[in-house]
């Protein structure tokens, strides 16, 4: 018999499409997945990809505010979806928008068990403010049973005081086969390093430009590489932010230097572009994942990343598929780049080591750990 299962995330991101099409293809959940938006255009200008969800859903009206660096959405009519669903569980995306407390209060009066979705990590810069503190310790006590992207959430969890029993890991995942597939027929395109303008060698960085991705240190890292180094490999930035003008503005003092910006990029444009790359760098002041690690990894690339990324525990070993340093140490940041620029059999090897790992890291594997989750509250039943 399936169980009725609600999942209340924020927006219909494309990364999200897959782990949720493996969780509804699952025998025992009925799944119906409520989004408190389409997308969220202040951010990314991600596609929403609809002709591929294969669950049933909705979106709920809403209205957004952004305000500095906090973000006020605001939802109706999620009691009647509960009501027409019926759920015999809820797993809520976090606890930080009002409709998850919503989700919350209607769980406890209809005796249904809640279940959290936790990405936060121990780095988390949000940690330490009294009043987030506050609101998480007064969630947590109303969950009975808890889904943790990787190890680090679930680490973080325990220091919360959630007993392990009660946490349940489902690690985060993308669409393995389709970056490995896309970047696999980029590299057999001969033209195509030419149409986007690429150098014939480059590391590359795919994210929002914003100070807190450690877009400035990686700028300054690959400044202090040998001259003669730049001039042969390239830095390329995917992605745009509020920080681009300034980052445009610092790139221009650098000679030599080869520093391209393509802009933001689809996924499938993204996933070429991986393809070409001879390594990815994830400078991250504070990440509660880093999913474009696992992008990276299915397209077989080597990984530098910041040890405050919170899947670092479970995808990058450092010296073995790639570099793991402290969190804006631009001295340790360059030497790791010039480690794996000058000597690219060893960056091969660590890109084929990166393909076996991220291979272990799906959407089938993520909802199995979510169907654990669920088998444990029939157990608790029992």
């Amino acid at each position: 018999m399936k169980t009725r299962l609600l999942l209340l995330t924020e927006i219909i991101a494309p990364y999200r499409i897959p782990v949720l099409n493996a969780l509804a293809a699952r025998p025992e959940i009925d799944l119906h997945v409520v989004f408190l938006s389409e997308t969220d255009r202040t951010l990314r200008e991600w596609n929403v990809y609809k002709d591929e969800i294969r669950f049933s859903c909705e979106v709920l009206p809403s209205w957004r505010q952004r305000i500095g660096k906090y973000n006020f959405l605001l939802n109706a009519k999620l009691s009647s979806a509960f009501s027409r669903f019926q759920p015999q569980a809820i797993l809520c995306g976090g606890y930080s928008y009002i409709a998850s407390w919503d989700a919350a209060l209607w769980a406890s009066r209809n005796r249904v068990p809640l279940l959290l979705w936790c990405e936060s990590t121990a780095h988390d810069l949000r940690r330490g403010h009294r009043a987030v503190e506050f609101l998480k310790s007064r969630f947590l006590k109303q969950c009975c049973s808890f889904v943790a992207a990787g190890r680090a959430s679930s680490h973080y969890l325990q220091t919360l005081g959630i007993p392990a029993a009660h946490i349940f890991t489902a690690p985060n995942a993308v669409d393995v086969d389709f970056f490995s597939r896309r970047a696999s027929e980029a590299r057999k395109d001969l033209e195509l390093r030419g149409k986007l303008r690429l150098p014939p060698r480059f590391l590359l960085f795919a994210g929002r430009l914003v100070t807190e991705k450690g877009i400035f240190e990686l700028l300054e890292a690959y400044a202090t590489l040998d001259a003669e180094l730049r001039s042969e490999v390239g830095l390329v930035f995917a992605g745009d932010g509020r920080q681009r003008p300034e980052l445009l503005e610092r790139a221009k003092e650098m000679l030599p230097g080869r520093v391209h910006w393509l802009g933001f990029l689809q996924r499938e444009q993204l996933a070429e572009v991986y393809g070409l790359a001879e390594g990815v760098v994830f400078p991250t002041h504070s990440d509660t994942w880093g999913l474009v690690v696992n992008e990276a990894m299915s397209c077989g690339l080597p990984v530098i990343t910041t040890e405050v990324a919170g899947c670092v525990p479970d995808l990058v070993e450092h010296g073995w598929n790639g570099f793991v340093v402290p969190a804006k140490a631009v001295t340790r940041l360059a030497s790791a780049m010039n480690e794996l620029l000058s000597n690219p059999e060893k960056g091969n090897e660590m890109g084929r080591r990166s393909a076996e790992r991220i291979s272990n890291f799906t959407p089938e594997v993520w909802a199995t750990g979510v169907v654990t989750a669920m088998n444990s509250l029939r157990t608790s039943a029992a």
